[in-house]
């Protein structure tokens, strides 16, 4: 007896389980080039804030190895760079051929090129060893996974004991008020900022729907622990607006 297809969120569309990746990489293929502009349009800038802060609670040592998970356009990896130096390593993966590109070419434009290895991989199922990295990050990729608890036990089986895992992602604002704000922004500007920016609204619209799909704080904690990490626990920026989770291979 053959088993009933899953489905799964794509925003607030219903999609066949086995047909989300596909389409979020059709997104991410989409607004590529536009990426890193969009982002510092949508965010007026913050998101530098956000990514700053994330580095400093990663706090890596020089020598250290580590995983940046759907790192995208290289950001994130560009700053875990320079914390482990020419003595560590980071690998920045992502599931998108055109995001990583993307990605190795401003990390060589940044001279950081040298301690950076660029892979293709699927955030379920990442191709590296059990316990080999000091710390793990994904920022703004996990709400696009399709299962996200297998993502979660992907990366701390890779994570040494004792490595971290840090997520940061859009979450649920807490200031009174905030929400109803928040929600005529993300719809109304953002789709409009994508059609004129990056010729595409339809990713744009996504990307709204996608962050109110999300897990708020308090359900990604969970989910955290269940996975196996320990003093797991959150941060709120921006009235909650995004929040960085942090847990521990115990």
């Amino acid at each position: 007896m053959n088993e009933p297809e899953r489905s799964v969120d794509f925003g607030f569309e219903t999609v066949d389980w086995s047909d989300k990746a596909r389409r979020v990489r059709a997104v991410f293929e989409s607004v590529a080039g536009k990426y890193d502009l969009m982002n510092d349009l949508m965010s007026l800038g913050v998101h530098r804030l956000w990514k700053q802060f994330t580095l400093q609670v990663a706090g890596l040592r020089p020598g250290q190895n580590v995983l940046d998970v759907a790192g995208g356009t290289g950001d994130l990896a560009a700053g875990l760079a320079r914390q482990v130096g020419k003595d560590g390593r980071v690998v920045l993966s992502d599931i998108n051929p055109a995001m990583l590109a993307r990605g190795r070419d401003r990390l060589i434009d940044e001279g950081l090129a040298g301690n950076v290895e660029c892979v293709v991989a699927d955030a379920e199922r990442l191709p590296f060893d059990d316990d080999s990295f000091d710390c793990v990050t994904i920022g703004f990729g996990l709400r696009n996974v399709t299962d996200k608890p297998a993502a979660l036990a992907s990366m701390h089986r890779v994570l040494k004991p004792g490595g971290q895992l840090l997520v940061l992602e859009f979450s649920k604002p807490t200031l009174p008020g905030l929400g109803f704000v928040y929600d005529l922004y993300s719809f109304n500007v953002l789709p409009a900022l994508g059609a004129l920016v990056a010729r595409d609204r339809a990713s744009y619209r996504y990307l709204a729907e996608s962050i109110r799909m999300h897990p708020d704080q308090e359900t990604l904690l969970e989910m955290l622990r269940t996975a196996g990490f320990g003093q797991a626990r959150y941060h709120n920026l921006s009235g909650g607006i995004v929040a960085l989770h942090r847990g521990f291979k115990i």
